[in-house]
């Protein structure tokens, strides 16, 4: 979803200057790829901290007795990737006391449940690579793959227990939420549901569920009050809905280089993301819309020159115009929830991931 904060060898490759917060739209240092800016140097060095503090402990907490389990425990983690869940716990801490001792082993829990739905993902999707390696089922088999997630799983909770009741409790909800999202993107809509509203949905319980766990965590156990941990949630879950959607636009939208990937590879696979389906919607009766939902009826555009066709005409249809106005709401959404928080350096930071969101998909 978001850029790497880690690197795979779990260094740090720079920092951003403190001091001056760069303009909006501008990415810097250690959190560039997020679009995350800190410009305070106390705060900085103490969400690195965290972040320096969870990789190791990541390590530490998928060892077992079985080398093979090790090994394949950490396949992942070892790739680097992604690690906005503990970043998130760690801007959450700032506003009780980011050096709680409970602060690093929650972010590790909330990093350990995401990585485990990676391996169960990857076998769902058969996906041959992630984090650039292979996936754990094409390296090994979908069973150990599943049985590792299954392992991961575990260690997040043992983790949770000695955080207390309520952290197990939290866990387990969002574990629960995470299913149900993955069983409706299964099922898909049913008859009568509307298919933007259904996709909403599973991405809220698939994505903003866990990420909204992760900035109530840092706000827990940071000691934040239990009106600042709320407005946290809030924030997680709304920003975690806006960065995927926004990477649904990219995809549409970028050249290879922004986003990553080649675009229109979810047009390729026939997954329907929000321009796709506000294109399937609209009663547009001009040439171009209609052409458009005819090709996207047939689902996945593995023929080059319909595929070709499709990415040109939604970038320049309606339907992507809309995406990039519910993208927005979102953004300006998640900013909303932050009104109970102080004004200080960890909000200033929080915020600039909604100047992001909307600046990478306008």
């Amino acid at each position: 979803m978001v850029g790497d904060v880690v690197n795979p060898a779990g260094e740090r490759s720079g920092a951003t200057g403190a001091g001056v917060r760069p303009g909006r739209g501008e990415s810097t240092g250690q959190f560039g790829a997020l679009g995350l800016h800190l410009a305070d140097a106390r705060v900085e060095a103490s969400v690195l901290g965290v972040l320096e503090s969870v990789e190791a402990e990541l390590r530490a907490s998928v060892a077992s007795a079985d080398p093979f389990v090790t090994e394949a425990a950490r396949h992942l983690v070892e790739a680097g990737g992604k690690r906005f869940r503990p970043l998130l716990v760690a801007l959450g801490a700032q506003f009780g006391d980011p050096a709680g001792a409970q602060v690093v082993p929650a972010a590790v829990v909330m990093e350990l449940t995401h990585l485990a739905t990676l391996y169960h993902d990857d076998v769902m999707d058969e996906a041959p690579v992630r984090r650039g390696a292979p996936s754990a089922n094409s390296r090994w088999t979908n069973s150990v793959a599943i049985l590792v997630g299954d392992y991961l799983f575990a260690r997040a909770a043992d983790m949770a227990a000695d955080l207390g009741t309520e952290a197990v409790r939290l866990q387990a909800r969002t574990f629960a939420r995470l299913v149900h999202g993955q069983i409706a993107e299964t099922v898909g809509p049913r008859p009568g549901d509307d298919p933007v509203v259904h996709y909403l949905n599973v991405i809220a319980e698939k994505t903003g569920s866990l990420i909204a766990t992760s900035a109530r965590f840092g706000g827990m156990f940071g000691g934040a009050s239990p009106e600042h941990t709320e407005a946290l949630a809030g924030y997680g879950e709304t920003i975690g809905v806006a960065f995927q959607l926004s990477d649904d636009l990219l995809d549409i939208a970028s050249e290879s280089v922004q986003s990553g990937k080649t675009p229109g590879t979810d047009l390729r696979e026939g997954v329907p993301t929000l321009p796709v389906l506000y294109a399937l919607a609209s009663d547009d009766a001009d040439a171009s819309s209609v052409r458009l939902r005819e090709i996207l009826a047939t689902g996945a555009l593995t023929d080059d020159d319909l595929h070709a066709e499709a990415l040109g005409l939604l970038r320049e249809s309606p339907a992507l115009k809309r995406a990039r106005e519910t993208v927005r709401s979102y953004a300006e959404d998640a900013r909303a929830r932050l009104a109970p928080l102080p004004q200080s350096p960890a909000r200033h930071a929080l915020e600039s991931l909604c100047d992001y969101i909307a600046d990478r998909t306008s």
